[in-house]
């Protein structure tokens, strides 16, 4: 019989920080598997408590990590806060609208929702 791969070397080395420190893989579980997300893949990042919802173009799954605690990992080049409870992926973002009470909102590429900005956030969309 074949002996089953050694996943834990790979994982491992994955999960290992890129070499500027930022964080470059997610292990997110999602019902009883596990999903290795790439940050890239992330649309955007919503804070759940003492979860934090990984949200991508094709569904959601929950870490274990606080959304504070993932900012610290993330590229803050490409993550950008907009609120309190959400982190979005500027690559996912499509365009700047505002709700009837006039806030900005985001709006994502691959995602039908928006996302509200926050007025400490709303200065970085000011200026674009």
């Amino acid at each position: 019989g074949s002996t089953p791969a050694r996943l834990d070397g790979l994982l491992e080395r994955l999960a290992a920080p890129r070499e500027d420190g930022h964080l470059r893989w997610i292990t997110a579980s999602q019902g009883n598997e596990v999903r290795l997300i790439t940050v890239a893949e992330v649309c955007y990042f919503r804070s759940d408590n003492k979860y934090t919802a990984v949200v991508t173009s094709d569904g959601e799954s929950l870490i274990r990590v606080t959304l504070r605690e993932l900012i610290d990992q993330l590229d803050p080049a490409i993550f950008w806060q907009v609120h309190r409870n959400t982190v979005v992926n500027a690559n996912a973002i499509a365009g700047i609208t505002r709700d009837f009470k006039g806030r900005l909102c985001v709006k994502l590429k691959q995602r039908s929702e928006t996302l509200p900005v926050s007025e400490a956030h709303a200065a970085r969309f000011r200026a674009m």
